[in-house]
């Protein structure tokens, strides 16, 4: 009886989020002169109301899964991370060039060998939030948002400069891939491969720290960092070894988007992939498979909005405005809950 009473405490205040934010949102769209009720009905259909809805719900879930992870892999060594779209850009952008550099070899040395590059350079760039509290003190927040900001600039600056592919006229790219070197879909599916990796990548994630020694740690260096130095754990090289994890995960969603979506690395893949991992990571308590459900329904709502400014005209900024509202609500309830439970 315990298990699911923590289960039913644990889903409410994410079902309390998810109610609080349609209202939310029914009463911005109803004040911005459109009609409130028509709008939800679409959010719904536009996410999971027909087939080719799943499909787009998937593709766009697929990135969301591994930027998640940037985000729930760390916070689970009490570090919040929030940079992961200047990980996957460069994550994407080092794959990219791995992936024309060697269009000779065979194809499953070239993909490994992109995902290699990518998990690297994200693991490192995240590595360097890690780095900074370990050595610095530095928050890791401010550190990896800013460091986010870097990543991107960095990114267009190698695009639109060193590594940009001449042909590309009105929309600076890298060289674009050898078209046997692109991952296809899932048979029967109009999904790419990176859908089932990102899942398989969440398995891996909840099976290490549910179920190793270095899980274990991690969990413990979250809980009470003082009591864990008094342990004799390293705290430090902890936290910086889930960083380094959590970024590569970040990489990876930029090497699938290239690799699957683009065929090249270009400004496409700041799509806010990164930003959107943050709010699904919240969603699922930092828990590796809760990720999957929150990818999936993140996903959906960014797929629901083309249908929106299709039939009622709404701006493209629409569904942000309701992943903020799912955002604040998320957090405002979990809040409210965390401060329950200490009173009750």
């Amino acid at each position: 009886m315990n298990m699911y009473r923590q289960a039913l405490d644990s889903l409410r205040p994410i079902v309390a989020a998810i109610v609080v934010t349609a209202g939310a949102f029914a009463l911005f769209v109803a004040a911005s002169g459109y009609p409130a009720v028509e709008a939800l009905m679409l959010v719904g259909k536009g996410a999971f109301g027909s087939g080719f809805a799943w499909q787009n719900t998937l593709s766009r879930a697929a990135p969301i899964m591994f930027t998640a992870l940037c985000v729930a892999v760390p916070a689970r060594a009490g570090m919040v991370i929030i940079g992961g779209e200047g990980a996957l850009a460069l994550g994407g952008l080092a794959a990219a060039m791995v992936g024309v550099w060697w269009a000779s070899r065979p194809v499953v040395m070239v993909l490994a060998g992109m995902a290699l590059a990518a998990w690297v350079t994200g693991g490192l760039w995240i590595g360097i939030s890690g780095w900074l509290r370990y050595r610095r003190g530095v928050n890791e927040t401010i550190s990896s948002l800013l460091l986010a900001y870097i990543g991107q600039a960095v990114f267009n600056f190698l695009v639109e400069g060193w590594l940009r592919d001449p042909a590309s006229l009105n929309k600076p790219s890298t060289a674009p891939l050898d078209s046997r070197d692109m991952i296809g879909n899932i048979p029967g599916m109009e999904v790419h491969w990176g859908l089932a990796w990102g899942v398989l990548a969440c398995l891996a994630a909840w099976w290490l720290l549910r179920h190793t020694v270095f899980g274990f740690a991690i969990d413990i260096v979250g809980g009470n960092p003082r009591a864990a130095k008094m342990t004799g754990l390293p705290v430090g090289r902890l936290m910086l070894a889930a960083s380094v994890l959590g970024g590569g995960f970040a990489g990876l969603a930029g090497m699938f988007e290239v690799a699957a979506v683009q065929g090249c690395a270009n400004a496409d893949l700041m799509a806010g992939y990164g930003y959107q991992g943050i709010l699904v990571s919240f969603a699922a308590r930092h828990h590796p498979l809760g990720v999957i459900a929150g990818a999936i329904l993140i996903g959906g709502l960014g797929a629901s909005n083309s249908l929106l400014q299709r039939h009622l005209d709404l701006p493209d900024a629409a569904a942000q405005v309701l992943q903020g509202l799912l955002f604040v609500s998320l957090l405002a309830f979990e809040t409210l809950n965390r401060r329950g439970g200490r009173h009750a």
